[in-house]
């Protein structure tokens, strides 16, 4: 609805005003909806090219759009201080309200579009477990995968392992060193990280430890058998363990493509780029990528031959593109990332692997400890993502056992899995992701704030009343739903497809996130304010068919959103 008012207003005001090119203006949904479901800037916008009051401008369109509205199912008011506010009329929002239960989970889903996104998210190392601080570019990566697809988008989700580079030479003369087969065998990633975390500290100040790993590197660059052999297994396992808590988490990653698939192709990459004279070799022997506009160069070789993790990523770029013939690249990757991969992006740029704007970067902060600080692997801090969940879901358990003790011991387990995973998820993608955020269990499990729980046992309820009702469905006299709280509950479902779009748009599911907390707030108002089932026949009937409604927009955005509702709790 918001892009035809848009379109409405700028052909009437072409129209109305002689223009040939509207200037751009806004279509808002504001929050305040006394203000209306839909405001437009437009009068005001106008008012300054026509020198003219904007009051007069806002009256003159509204005078031309009322036709348009009565079709649409729209009224207007004019208010200063030039702002025209459209507002859906009962009649409309009934129809919203039948098309939610018609269509379903498809309700608000996109039309088909040409254009393919291909996402990377959630790229670990491998021989480190995934970590707490891989929560966010997996969570966020995954919903923008959902959501992206819903408003129409070919989507291809992806990661990137980071499972080649100088830290397995690290890794190697670590388990060289000290690795005991047997102990890695019983449990290979926490064995693994030892290693590593070993390894490095020891090599902090010693030059020839430093050495020792970098050629450990090079031989398994070169080929050598028994490091071959040994990375393979090293990656075998941790494919295994991420798969696991992959699957905890609900997330489904179509394509895994570590850095070590392009290195067979790299040293074509680096001599081509010199040959066209895109790339130069430093004094040092390096060869970099002279970057526009930056007094960084990008290396791509270092001295010594070796390739680095950017020359990797360059290939991946022009791997990418001609495998799905990609419109657009989107990086859901850490704040920290943004110089480099600005470098990136421009060197693939530069080599031709990419036009401008077709590589993006979305970004997000860290998740911090308590009193905001790091986790980080190499000081053998590292806390395990596979921990949290399981904790979290240990904590909702015992939250399960208050609110339903007599429920059935299976039930319960799944509910609380449900329910923790869920918390975990949606603390993260509530929130601005360009913030950083500090792991927070009382606000992630608080049944009364603003968390999974909190909506997630709004739905239960709601599914209670339905459950109880034992009444079909039929054809309810919609005319009924009349009262405030039931109004504002239509609104709000009205806008689901808008601040769909927008969290796509945006690359935000924070937007989505918060229209379901106030559509659970409305919920809730509405189930203490108005009787249900004990109503009058016929406006009971048209109050399930309301719930039933708000329980469909419940679930499909939290699925959006990658979480699952339970039917009770």
């Amino acid at each position: 609805m918001r892009s035809k008012i848009k379109t409405i207003l700028q052909e009437t005001a072409s129209k109305k005003f002689g223009l040939k090119e509207v200037p751009d203006f806004s279509v808002e949904t504001p929050e305040n909806l006394e203000h209306g479901d839909y405001a437009s800037n437009i009068a005001l916008v106008l008012a300054k090219r026509l020198k003219k009051n904007p009051l007069d401008v806002a009256r003159t369109l509204d005078m031309e759009l009322e036709k348009w509205n009565l079709k649409n199912g729209l009224k207007t008011e004019i208010a200063s201080p030039g702002f025209i506010n459209f507002f859906l009329d009962n009649k409309k929002l009934a129809e919203v309200l039948k098309d939610i239960l018609k269509k379903k989970a498809k309700f608000g889903q996109g039309q088909k579009k040409t254009e393919t996104i291909v996402i990377e998210y959630s790229s670990p190392n491998i021989a480190k477990p995934l970590g707490i601080h891989h929560l966010r570019t997996t969570v966020i990566g995954q919903a923008l995968v959902n959501i992206l697809r819903f408003v129409g988008y070919r989507v291809v989700s992806l990661s990137f392992p980071g499972d080649w580079g100088t830290q397995f030479g690290h890794l190697i003369a670590g388990y060289k060193r000290w690795g005991q087969p047997q102990k890695i065998k019983q449990n290979p990633i926490k064995e693994l990280l030892k290693l590593y975390v070993m390894f490095s500290q020891a090599a902090q100040g010693n030059p020839e430890m430093i050495d020792e790993g970098r050629r450990e590197f090079k031989k398994l660059e070169e080929g050598n058998k028994e490091n071959l052999k040994l990375w393979k297994w090293f990656a075998e396992v941790s494919y295994q363990d991420f798969n696991k808590v992959y699957k905890m988490l609900g997330v489904k990653i179509e394509h895994t493509i570590g850095e070590s698939f392009y290195e067979p192709e790299l040293k074509k990459l680096v001599d081509d780029a010199l040959k066209r004279g895109l790339a130069k070799k430093g004094q040092d022997g390096s060869v970099v990528i002279p970057i526009t506009n930056s007094s960084t160069p990008e290396i791509i070789r270092k001295s010594d031959g070796a390739t680095i993790y950017t020359t990797r990523e360059l290939a991946a770029i022009r791997h990418r593109i001609k495998k799905w013939r990609a419109d657009k690249i989107l990086y859901v990757a850490a704040n920290q990332q943004t110089f480099h991969l600005e470098q990136v992006f421009k060197s693939a740029e530069t080599l031709g692997f990419a036009q401008k704007n077709q590589l993006g970067h979305v970004k997000f902060g860290m998740v911090l400890a308590e009193g905001g600080k790091k986790f980080a692997t190499r000081e053998g801090n590292l806390i395990p993502m596979e921990e949290v969940l399981r904790e979290a879901v240990n904590r909702s358990k015992k939250i399960i056992n208050k609110l339903n003790p007599k429920l059935p011991e299976k039930e319960k387990n799944k509910i609380a899995g449900i329910v923790g995973i869920g918390a975990v998820k949606f603390f993260d993608l509530s929130q601005n992701r360009l913030s950083d955020i500090v792991f927070d269990w009382d606000k992630m499990l608080n049944l009364k704030g603003a968390s999974a729980p909190y909506i997630q046992y709004s739905y239960a309820r709601l599914k209670s009343i339905l459950r109880k009702s034992k009444y079909a469905l039929k054809k309810p006299n919609l005319a009924t739903l009349n009262e405030k709280e039931e109004i504002t509950l239509l609104r709000h479902l009205a806008h689901f497809p808008e601040i769909v779009e927008i969290s796509a748009l945006r690359y935000e599911p924070n937007h989505l996130a918060e229209y379901l907390l106030r559509l659970a707030e409305k919920a809730n108002h509405f189930y203490e304010k108005l009787p249900i089932l004990k109503a009058d026949k016929n406006i009971r009937e048209a109050r399930l068919m309301l719930i039933t409604g708000i329980c469909q927009i419940i679930k499909s955005g939290l699925n959006l959103l990658g979480i699952e509702v339970p039917e009770r709790m």
